[in-house]
């Protein structure tokens, strides 16, 4: 027994679909990422706009806590080998990235008139928000969910 933590191989996929809506989502990810630490002080200004409950103090942490959710999704999601603690940290992080942008999409259509563009990108190209801005956010949530289903770390026993 080794008190040392180890990595171990991730499990395999359930289908050839999981694989590539795994590595697609996470293409989703890295571009989005990337593209909000590209513009971060703008995105940051950004997200105050949106005129989220807590104020500005709130607007950076939770900018800060999507960010890193969003980077943190990526390993499980690229099937890397990891400890089993970090792989289900990977897990969780994928489905909060999901649901800050729905969070975040149904805020800017319930509340219209606050901002021009929801971030997906950051600063760098500005996308309107709206319902159609939900739906996108919905289907990260669906990528997210279908990913971790099809390559659950642990086997369920009936």
């Amino acid at each position: 027994m080794s008190i040392f933590v180890s990595a171990t191989p991730a499990a395999t996929p359930k289908s050839k679909d999981v694989k590539r809506i795994s590595i697609f989502f996470a293409g989703v990810l890295v571009v989005m990422a990337v593209a909000q630490l590209f513009t971060f002080e703008e995105f940051l200004a950004l997200v105050e706009d949106f005129v989220l409950p807590g104020g500005a103090v709130f607007a950076h942490v939770f900018t800060a806590v999507l960010i890193l959710a969003e980077v943190f999704a990526l390993p499980f999601l690229l099937r890397m080998s990891l400890s089993p603690l970090f792989r289900w940290v990977s897990i969780a992080s994928g489905w909060i990235a999901a649901s800050l942008w729905i969070f975040i999409a149904i805020w800017l259509a319930i509340h219209p008139g606050y901002v021009t563009n929801i971030g997906y990108l950051g600063t760098v190209a500005e996308i309107m928000p709206g319902w159609w801005a939900v739906f996108m956010s919905i289907a990260l949530g669906i990528l997210s969910t279908w990913a971790s289903w099809g390559m659950w770390p642990k086997k369920v026993v009936l």
